[in-house]
């Protein structure tokens, strides 16, 4: 696994070979398998993505009555023509609360990284797919190019909320779409690893604060902050806007903010908003449910 974004654009460079391949060619050496096996698997990944999306039941909530239908009223809205943000970044948050509702309704999603940040990649490359008209083949080579930057935030520093608070989901999972995003939009290594810089460094020091311990409040919500900030990410950088610090040291700085993170608003419900007259209430009301 790369370790470094800067590795991935110096060898695009000397090797005229796409980013996304190179990740590809990686994963297959790591694992022993075939290029078309492990394109098959990526493609089994993304289709289920899409059903984490269709399967969306507008009806259903959570066990704690927290979340639930609110993917649909944004639908609504969207459908009316009032959304102000227009119909692209409005199908964008759409995506993202409905399928990170169908996570907190215990439907089947992928964690991509978590699944407390499940919403993000998909919302955005099915929305760009959707608008665009793209392949599946070309969605699997943005899904390579998600993961390698994954792959690089792991071993630099945490995909784990415990570990690193909400930066460490969120704030990856929206580097991941950004990355992705700037990818299918024509950018190479070098935009690919400066939209993964520009997106999580608006999230650096993101706290994981999960109201009564649940993967819920304020956590779907955080997702379609983090899938468009990956669409602003992706924009900047292809208008020629530069990260002034590199992805990799971004990465490195989340390490360390997490380090200095205290315990209580990294995902033990014991500081942020989990601890708010309201937070705790909340808390309190599902404990005696």
């Amino acid at each position: 696994m790369y370790e470094s974004l800067n590795q991935l654009c110096e060898e695009e460079k000397t090797t005229g070979t796409p980013f996304w391949k190179l990740v590809q060619q990686e994963e297959c050496k790591e694992l022993q398998k075939a290029a078309e096996v492990s394109e098959q698997e990526m493609l089994g990944i993304y289709q289920a993505m899409r059903a984490s999306y269709e399967d969306y039941e507008d009806k259903l909530q959570s066990a704690s009555g927290l979340v639930g239908g609110e993917g649909a009223k944004l639908y609504k809205k969207r459908m009316e023509g009032t959304i102000l943000c227009g119909d692209f970044i409005g199908r964008v948050m759409e995506k993202a609360l409905k399928i990170s509702e169908s996570n907190a309704c215990m439907k089947r999603i992928v964690a991509a990284p978590t699944a407390g940040s499940c919403g993000v990649v998909p919302a955005v490359f099915l929305s760009i797919q959707e608008h665009q008209q793209l392949s599946d083949e070309r969605m699997v080579e943005a899904l390579y190019v998600a993961g390698g930057i994954g792959g690089v935030i792991a071993s630099r520093a945490s995909l784990s909320g415990a570990a690193g608070g909400c930066q460490a989901e969120i704030g990856a999972a929206s580097a991941m779409a950004a990355g992705g995003l700037a990818y299918l939009q024509g950018g190479a290594a070098e935009d690919i690893s400066n939209a993964a810089a520009l997106a999580l460094k608006s999230l650096l020091g993101l706290a994981c604060d999960p109201v009564a311990g649940l993967v819920e409040v304020p956590c779907v919500k955080r997702n379609v902050l983090g899938a468009v900030n990956a669409v602003t990410a992706a924009d900047m950088t292809l208008a020629g806007i530069v990260s002034k610090i590199p992805a990799d040291e971004v990465f490195d700085a989340m390490y360390n903010i997490g380090k200095h993170m205290d315990e209580e608003i990294r995902e033990t419900a014991k500081g942020g908003l989990a601890t708010t007259p309201t937070g705790m209430r909340i808390s309190e009301k599902i404990v005696m449910q």
